[in-house]
């Protein structure tokens, strides 16, 4: 029986990405799983001939059943706010049960010797890489940087209007899209030769929360402000626009962490992998804008 690769999280953009790449890289959609807990959100993947099995992190049985005849496991990494230990766990330990051979799991990318505990997000990413080097399986550990594609998710949907206004200063980042990502992850699963291996995913560029005002600036010919503001007040602003405290805390968190150089490292791994430079800030916000222009047409 042929083996196959499977891909948790279909129904994000990394897990749906992941899976359509590896398609453009020539692996038959019969070699192609897709792990969700809800097939109907799966259609456009059902269509191209994936075979999509019903999972959840939280029920290892179904675990079971899905990683049946599965070669590698792309583990697409919990949300914050959940049980991700115990998900992880599972999904690590049915995998092993199921006679999987190889896990690739995405961390997030910790500055080297760093002590900072990013909440719902270190402690886990310290115990599924420890379960998993201690698994006996072969594993690849992505370690992920922001997301090119959702910075303004720390900001603002709208900076024409109101600016970027964030706790920070001139502290860098180098962040990758998903799109991005999600080849190198395509790759990996596709090619021998990257067990027991971590990759540092960083993007080909470092830039701050300042920067990214003047880029927009820039590409938009639109003026965007940029005000260094306190933590304090960056939380309440959120709150006051309907998002709840902990999240608001826990966006706050990834800002701090991203002024003070948590994400500022940068390597060539993502590069070598996707043989191409990868997307920048610029490049990102200038296809956005043709998009809009397309559409608007």
């Amino acid at each position: 029986m042929m083996k196959k690769i499977l891909v948790t999280g279909v129904t994000g953009v990394i897990g749906k990405r992941t899976v359509e790449h590896l398609l453009e890289k020539g692996v038959p959609a019969s070699q192609i799983v897709g792990l969700s807990r809800n097939k109907e959100k799966s259609a456009e993947l059902l269509a191209k001939g994936i075979e999509v099995r019903l999972g959840d992190y939280s029920d290892y049985n179904s675990l079971l059943e899905a990683f049946e005849g599965v070669d590698k496991v792309m583990l697409t990494s919990a949300t914050a706010f959940s049980d991700r230990n115990t998900q992880h766990f599972n999904a690590i330990t049915a995998a092993r049960q199921a006679g999987v051979r190889h896990v690739v799991y995405m961390s997030i990318i910790r500055k080297e010797g760093s002590e900072r505990i990013m909440p719902e997000i270190t402690e886990s990413d310290l115990f599924t890489e420890q379960v998993l080097k201690s698994s006996g399986l072969d594993y690849t550990i992505l370690y992920h940087p922001p997301f090119t594609d959702i910075l303004s998710i720390y900001y603002d949907s709208d900076p024409y209007r109101n600016g970027i206004k964030v706790p920070a200063n001139n502290g860098k980042m180098a962040p990758a899209t998903r799109n991005d990502l999600a080849e190198a992850h395509a790759v990996i699963l596709s090619t021998p030769g990257h067990e027991k291996k971590t990759y540092i995913l960083s993007g080909s560029e470092s830039l701050s929360f300042s920067d990214i005002a003047k880029i927009i600036t820039e590409v938009t010919e639109k003026n965007i402000s940029f005000t260094s503001i306190s933590a304090e007040e960056y939380v309440d602003k959120l709150i006051n626009k309907g998002v709840p405290r902990h999240v608001a805390e826990f966006l706050k968190s990834w800002v701090v962490a991203i002024d003070e150089g948590e994400f500022e490292g940068q390597s060539n791994d993502l590069e070598r992998l996707i043989n191409r430079k990868p997307i920048t800030f610029r490049e990102y916000t200038n296809s956005i804008l043709a998009q809009h222009a397309v559409s608007s047409k």
